[in-house]
């Protein structure tokens, strides 16, 4: 993986130890455990476009995003692209093939410059086969994967073009709407297009005519969501407004 800028994270108002804090997995170690956990991190930077791994590369390291966002994706030989997450601060990714000890199972580019800890494979299996809880932890996070994965399946073949687009909204969203500006998603309408598998066209049409409901707002690279009820109404429905 290209590593622009190793060593310790600098420029942070906290500790090492307080950002990793902040991920569900690590949240419940005891503080000896967690302190051989910091000693694991490793903090890098990287620049937007640059590829962390392959589909098919070895799974030899976990990720843990502190700014920024990573696109997780796959690709066919003729050159279409499917997104199948966008990963952001305070998440974690490569886990599956991590612990199954086999290859990469998608692509992990980063969507914008950002900062993650890396944590080598010969480090976390031994550290993790002693820490239990943190053993169920990753159980919970492959469970979560999973459930995930269904529902975008489900909304791929059973949803109508708005009640897709709603639910990936929804779903994007649903990870900022604590934070201070609100559910702002940072996504093109060419990424949304790739999520729900969509024309960017289709795409700009509806998320026009939202626009003028006032159910979202358009943004360069961005779009706000203002009324998540609405959006909730269709996800549900799966049909209704066709954005005409």
């Amino acid at each position: 993986m290209p590593q622009q800028r190793t060593g310790e994270a600098h420029g942070f108002s906290s500790s090492k130890l307080s950002v990793l804090r902040k991920y569900r997995a690590f949240a419940d170690l005891e503080p000896e455990a967690f302190e051989q956990l910091c000693r694991y991190a490793k903090h890098t930077a990287l620049k937007r476009g640059t590829t962390l791994f392959s589909k098919g590369d070895p799974g030899n390291s976990l990720y843990a995003v502190i700014s920024g966002t990573v696109k997780m994706s796959i690709s066919s030989p003729d050159g279409r692209n499917a997104i199948l997450n966008i990963v952001g601060p305070g998440e974690i990714f490569g886990e599956i093939a991590l612990l199954d000890g086999r290859a990469r199972s998608a692509d992990a580019i980063a969507n914008s410059n950002c900062e993650l800890f890396v944590i080598d494979r010969r480090e976390f299996i031994p550290f993790v086969k002693g820490q239990p809880a943190l053993a169920m932890k990753f159980i919970e996070l492959l469970c979560d994967r999973l459930r995930s994965t269904s529902d975008q399946v489900e909304q791929i073949i059973l949803q109508n073009l708005p009640g897709r687009l709603a639910s990936a909204l929804l779903r994007l969203s649903e990870k900022h709407k604590s934070e201070p500006q609100g559910r702002t998603i940072a996504i093109t309408q060419q990424e949304i297009s790739e999520m729900v598998g969509m024309t960017r066209e289709s795409i700009n049409k509806q998320l026009r005519a939202w626009a003028s409901r006032d159910w979202v707002r358009l943004e360069h690279g961005a779009i706000v969501v203002l009324n998540a009820e609405k959006l909730h109404d269709l996800a549900e429905a799966g049909a209704g407004h066709d954005g005409e």
